[in-house]
């Protein structure tokens, strides 16, 4: 996808937004996620990655006040423009492209409360999340569940010390490495 020529904006929100969003998929693509962690490769596991990550990015948003609160819209309005790109590049027409969007929409909205309330609580409620979404369609192993469960944490810890400010205008960073050990891969 050229994302120059999909997302032209000029407000700064909108560039900052796209700088978040351009990390947040760059990490989200991964190719450990997809080997060593067994998430799916289909449309499906991409799209639960970037809704983890686009998770991790709003959440800290919050804490941003107005500022943090137009940032995450512009974020969540990118990711619905992509949404919408890569169905129509799938070859769903005008008529399906509302319903599916309105299906992706719900899936983004209930797997981020699910994946909240588990790094919130729980860790147990976290790793019902990741196995009801994250892996509804695939079988980890028991090393690949709890290392997915460990990044996300990770991942989190990693995103709650940035500089809102900062994220705010565009600039942050996913460098947690996937894997937790010495042979851990940077992303």
């Amino acid at each position: 996808m050229l994302f120059a020529k999909l997302f032209q904006r000029t407000s700064p929100t909108e560039d900052a937004a796209l700088r978040l969003y351009r990390t947040l998929v760059e990490k989200a693509r991964d190719p450990v996620f997809y080997s060593a962690l067994a998430v799916p490769d289909t449309v499906n596991g991409r799209f639960d990655m970037v809704v983890i990550h686009a998770m991790l990015v709003l959440r800290r948003l919050r804490d941003g006040g107005i500022e943090g609160e137009a940032s995450g819209k512009a974020l969540l309005e990118l990711l619905f423009t992509d949404m919408d790109q890569s169905l129509r590049e799938m070859g769903i027409g005008d008529m399906g492209i509302k319903h599916h969007i309105k299906r992706m929409a719900k899936a983004l909205f209930g797997r981020a409360e699910a994946y909240e309330n588990g790094l919130d609580g729980d860790p147990a409620a976290l790793l019902a999340a990741l196995k009801e979404n994250l892996y509804r369609h695939s079988k980890p192993t028991e090393d690949q569940f709890a290392r997915m469960s460990d990044y996300l944490q990770r991942a989190a810890q990693h995103v709650r010390v940035q500089n809102v400010a900062e994220m705010i205008a565009g600039q942050m960073d996913f460098a947690v490495p996937v894997l937790g050990d010495g042979a851990s891969h940077a992303g």
